[in-house]
C-alpha cells in the first residue's frame, strides 16, 4: 500500500459521516419526499454495512484493503451526489426553486448509483465473513463495480484469501491466481497493482504446507516474466525468502524454488544481483550436486586434489564455527538479510548427513523418485545458467563454488534438458572468462582439475556428437576461452577446423568465429594458432563457407583475413587462391564497412608475400 494513503478507518469514517447528513437532510425536505424517503434507506443500509467492515477492520489482525479502499471511494461519491440531490428537495424561494430543478430521473440515476453500492458492499462482506464460508472464501458473485471487468473481482477474492483465509482455501487461491496469471499479461499487471505479491510470498515463506508454497511459487513464476513484475517481487523483500525456501524444503518445493530463481534472474539484472548478493548460489550448486559424485571416480580422491565431498567438509567445519552466530535470532532491522543467507549455507552442507535443519528432509530426499530428483537438477542448472549470463561476478561465484566440476560431470552423464542447462550455464561462465582476465586466470588454468574436465566435455561434445543444439554453445565456449590455450595445444583447432565444413551453416559459422578468436590479434598466439589452423587444411571448408548466408560470409572473411595477415607467406593462401576472394569481397563489404580496412591490410600483405617479396613481413600502409 501507497505511503500516501490514508488509514483505512479514516477512509470509512467519510461515508458514515456523509450518510448522517443525508438522513438529516432527508427529515427536512419538502418536495419529492417519497423518493428522498426511499434515499435515505438505501444510504441507511449502506452505512449500516460500513459500520459491520469498521468492525471487521479492528478485529481482524490482517485485513485486505485493497477492494474496500475501492468500493469505498465509489460509495463516497454516491453518496456525495444523494446529499446534493436531497439538499435541493428542502424548502427554498421560489427563485431557487425556478432556478433549481429537480426531476424524477435523477432520483431515478441516484437510485440504480446506490443500488451498486449496495451490491459491491455485500459482495465484499460475503467475502470477509467468515461466519458464512468467507474469511477469504472465495466469492462466486460478481460485485457491480466490477461489472466491466470480471477479473478484477477474481483477482480481489482469491488474493483476500490468500491473505486472510484457511490453508485449503489459501492453496486453492494461489493456485487459481497462478491459473489466471498465466492467462496473459493484464491479468499479471492486475494481481501486481492489487497487491497480490506480499500474501503470495507470505504463503511461501511458510513452510507448514509444501503444497501452499508449491502453489505460491508457480503463482509468483506465472507473474515474473517481465522486469517491472519481477521489480515488484523483489521490492517486496521477496528475494531473500525465495533463498530460504531453497535452502530448507522438500524437494518438490525447492524444484519451484529454483524456477522461480531461473526466471526472476532471466528478466532483471537487479534480481539477478540480490539472488547473488543473498548467497543462493551455493545451495543451487550443492543440490545440482546431489546423488551426482559417486566414490568410484579415482580423480576425486587423489592426493593434494579437492574433490566436491572435501570442500563440502570444509564448509562444515566452518559452519559449525559460525554456528552462534547463524542459530541467533532474526535480526530485527533486516529481517532476511544475514540469517536467511546463514540458513543456506547451513542446508547446502549438511543434508548429507542430516544434521541441521536441512536434515528434516534428508530421508524424503534420498527416497524421492528419480523424475522428481532429475527436475530438481534441471531447475537448479536454469538457475545457474540465468545467474551466471552477462555476470563477471556470479560466474566467478560458480566457479568458487567448484561448480565447474560438477556442471562438467553433468555434461558428461546426462542427456536431454539437464545437459543443455549445464552446457549453457558452462558457456556463460567462459562467455564471462573471455573478457576478463582475472577469471580466465583463476578458473581455468591449466593445471586445474574443473577446467580440464570442462574442456574434455567440450571437445568430446564437438567430436562425437551430431547435435546442433550441444555443438553450437561447446564450439561457443572454446571459442570464448581462446587465449587460455598455448601454442602445443593444438587439439581443441583440428575439430573446430573439421566443422568448418558442417553441413549446418550456424555450426559451420560458430566454428568459424571461434578460430577467429584463435587468430585476432588480441590472442598473444595468434601467429602460431593461424598456421595451426592452416595445416589442419582449414582453407578449403572456409572458402566454401564464403558462399553461405550473410552471417557466414562475414565471420568467413573475417577468420580469412586474420590467417593472410598472421600466416601471410603460406604458400597454402596462394594455392587456395585467397588474393582473388579478398579482391572480390566488395559485396560483403558494402554490406559491413566496417571490415573494408581489415580487408584492404589482408590483401595488401598477401601482395607482398606471393610477388616475390618474402624477406621480410611489410606493415600495411593506409
Amino acid at each position: 500500500m501507497a505511503s500516501e494513503e490514508k488509514r483505512i478507518e479514516d477512509e470509512l469514517s467519510y461515508p458514515i459521516l456523509l450518510s448522517e447528513q443525508i438522513r438529516s437532510v432527508v427529515d427536512e425536505v419538502e418536495s419529492f419526499k417519497l423518493e428522498c424517503s426511499e434515499v435515505g434507506k438505501h444510504v441507511d443500509r449502506i452505512s449500516q454495512m460500513l459500520r459491520t467492515v469498521v468492525r471487521l477492520t479492528t478485529t481482524t489482525p490482517v485485513m485486505y484493503e485493497r477492494p474496500i479502499r475501492r468500493i469505498v471511494a465509489d460509495v463516497s461519491k454516491n453518496f456525495e451526489r444523494a446529499l446534493t440531490l436531497v439538499r435541493k428537495c428542502k424548502r427554498r424561494s421560489v427563485l431557487r426553486r425556478v432556478v433549481t430543478i429537480t426531476s424524477g430521473t435523477d432520483f431515478r440515476k441516484l437510485f440504480v448509483l446506490l443500488e451498486s453500492s449496495v451490491g459491491d458492499m455485500k459482495w465484499f462482506l460475503s467475502v470477509f465473513d467468515s461466519d458464512n464460508g468467507g474469511g477469504g472464501g472465495i466469492g462466486v458473485s460478481l460485485p457491480p463495480i466490477a461489472s466491466n471487468d470480471p477479473i478484477l473481482s477474481w483477482v480481489w477474492s482469491y488474493i483476500a484469501s490468500i491473505q486472510m483465509g484457511q490453508l485449503p482455501d489459501r492453496i486453492e487461491s494461489a493456485n487459481s491466481l497462478a491459473s489466471i496469471a498465466k492467462d496473459n499479461d493484464r491479468n499479471k499487471k492486475i494481481i501486481i497493482e492489487e497487491g497480490g505479491v506480499p500474501p503470495l510470498l507470505k504463503l511461501l515463506k511458510e513452510n507448514s504446507s509444501p503444497e501452499g508454497q508449491i502453489a505460491a511459487a508457480t503463482a509468483l513464476y506465472n507473474l515474473a516474466n517481465d522486469q517491472e513484475r519481477v521489480r515488484a517481487i523483489v521490492d517486496e523483500v521477496g528475494v531473500p525468502i525465495i533463498v530460504q525456501v531453497l535452502g530448507d524444503s522438500p524437494m518438490k518445493v525447492q524444484t519451484m524454488a529454483a524456477s522461480l530463481v531461473a526466471r526472476m534472474a532471466e528478466n532483471d539484472n537487479v534480481a539477478q544481483e540480490d539472488f547473488a548478493r543473498e548467497n543462493v548460489i551455493r545451495p543451487l550448486v550443492t543440490l545440482l550436486s546431489f546423488e551426482t559424485f559417486v566414490d568410484d571416480d579415482p580423480n576425486l580422491h587423489q592426493p593434494g586434489k579437492q574433490s566436491i565431498h572435501s570442500i563440502v567438509q570444509i564448509n562444515k567445519e566452518m559452519e559449525k564455527n559460525s554456528s552462534s552466530v547463524s542459530n541467533s535470532s532474526i535480526n530485527r532491522n533486516r529481517p532476511f538479510k544475514s540469517s536467511l543467507s546463514n540458513s543456506s549455507y547451513s542446508y547446502s552442507y549438511s543434508h548429507m548427513d542430516g544434521s541441521s535443519r536441512g536434515g528434516n528432509h534428508r530421508k524424503e530426499r534420498e527416497n524421492e523418485k528419480p523424475e522428481v530428483k532429475l527436475q530438481l537438477k534441471i531447475s537448479c542448472a536454469e538457475a545457474l545458467w540465468m545467474l551466471a549470463r552477462g555476470s563477471v561476478s556470479n560466474s566467478r561465484r560458480i566457479t568458487e563454488t567448484k561448480g565447474l566440476l560438477c556442471l562438467a560431470k553433468l555434461v558428461e552423464k546426462e542427456v536431454g534438458e539437464l545437459q543443455y542447462n549445464c552446457l549453457m550455464t558452462i558457456t556463460e561462465i567462459t562467455a564471462a572468462a573471455e573478457f576478463n582476465a582475472d577469471l580466465r586466470r583463476a578458473a581455468f588454468k591449466t593445471n586445474s582439475l574443473a577446467a580440464k574436465a570442462v574442456m574434455d566435455q567440450l571437445l568430446r561434445l564437438i567430436e562425437e556428437l551430431d547435435s546442433p543444439t550441444l555443438q553450437i554453445p561447446a564450439i561457443k565456449s572454446i571459442g570464448s576461452l581462446a587465449r587460455t590455450f598455448p601454442a602445443r595445444e593444438t587439439r581443441f583447432i583440428g575439430p573446430l577446423v573439421a566443422h568448418l565444413g558442417h553441413r549446418d551453416l550456424d555450426v559451420a559459422t560458430e566454428a568459424a568465429i571461434a578460430l577467429g578468436k584463435f587468430a585476432c590479434p588480441d590472442n598473444f598466439l595468434h601467429m602460431e594458432h593461424s598456421k595451426t589452423i592452416i595445416e589442419f587444411n582449414g582453407l578449403p571448408p572456409l572458402m566454401r563457407l564464403l558462399r553461405g548466408s550473410e552471417q557466414s560470409q562475414l565471420h568467413g572473411l573475417v577468420l580469412l583475413c586474420y590467417l593472410a595477415l598472421h600466416a601471410g607467406n603460406s604458400d597454402s593462401l596462394e594455392q587456395a587462391k585467397v588474393l582473388n576472394t579478398l579482391d572480390g569481397a566488395d559485396r560483403i563489404t558494402v554490406q559491413h564497412p566496417e571490415l573494408k580496412e581489415l580487408v584492404a591490410q589482408a590483401v595488401y600483405h598477401l601482395k607482398m608475400y606471393h610477388s616475390g617479396v618474402h624477406s621480410q613481413r611489410l606493415t600495411y600502409v593506409p
